[in-house]
């Protein structure tokens, strides 16, 4: 039996632990040994992208020696393993030992879906659901990791399940971490345009991989239209939904 980590984001541990447990029931669903590290923070990305970079490496180092040992990493945010596979050899560039050890990890960390499709070679998760679904395309997910394909193949697979198109699905729901805060009008003008391709595609659920963004568009979703719902794909494929 395979043995994966498992990497919980900060902002799913706090604010969407039911995202973390999903991927726990479906990683093992599909045959798998889990261990979660009690001793795992923040990998170190609100840090990085405001600017503060000596924070950013505190926190980088601090993941590496708790996940260095495991040979492979599983999580359910693209950004957070960006963070991990790209910023942190830069963040430790001109340190060859700690570089070294970045390079290291950043082979070994993957995205759920990414992990699920392309490592264990798997489409059908046994996962069912009657209805339409659309698919909301992350920022960082498909722009830095080239995570297009894989949530929509895991989709496609799931029993009852049709796909449905969705207009801009690659535009930017307005999350972005910082910017939704410091920019909170350019968000919400951004996720409101999502929420009205979402109602226009007349799908029955939308269904996003990344923990922020579902954050933000479920939010606006339950403030403005609260019979339309969204889901984060580990929820989704966990289990049955209808």
């Amino acid at each position: 039996m395979k043995t994966v980590s498992l990497f919980v984001p900060c902002i799913v541990d706090l604010f969407l632990p039911d995202i973390g447990e999903a991927m726990a029931r479906l990683l093992k669903r599909l045959g798998l040994s889990l261990v979660y590290h009690d001793a795992q923070t923040c990998c170190g990305q609100p840090a990085f992208h405001g600017g503060r970079n000596p924070e950013a490496v505190k926190l980088a180092k601090r993941f590496i020696e708790i996940f260095e040992n495991d040979e492979t990493i599983v999580c359910p945010s693209g950004s957070c393993v960006v963070m991990v596979k790209k910023h942190y050899p830069e963040l430790l560039a001109d340190d060859p030992a700690w570089l070294k050890r970045a390079q290291a990890v950043a082979e070994r960390i993957f995205e759920l879906s990414e992990f699920i499709v392309d490592i264990m070679g798997i489409a059908d998760v046994g996962a069912s659901f009657s209805g339409k679904v659309a698919y909301h395309e992350s920022c960082q997910l498909s722009r830095e990791l080239g995570v297009v394909e894989q949530p929509k193949t895991l989709i496609r697979a799931v029993n009852g399940t049709e796909l449905v198109p969705l207009n801009g699905a690659a535009v930017c729901c307005g999350f972005g971490g910082h910017f939704s805060v410091t920019y909170a009008d350019i968000s919400e003008a951004l996720v409101k345009e999502k929420a009205v391709h979402y109602i226009a595609s007349k799908a029955d659920l939308l269904v996003i991989s990344e923990p922020g963004c579902f954050l933000n568009i479920n939010g606006y979703l339950s403030r403005n239209h609260p019979e339309h719902k969204a889901m984060h794909i580990a929820e989704f494929l966990a289990g049955k939904q209808n």
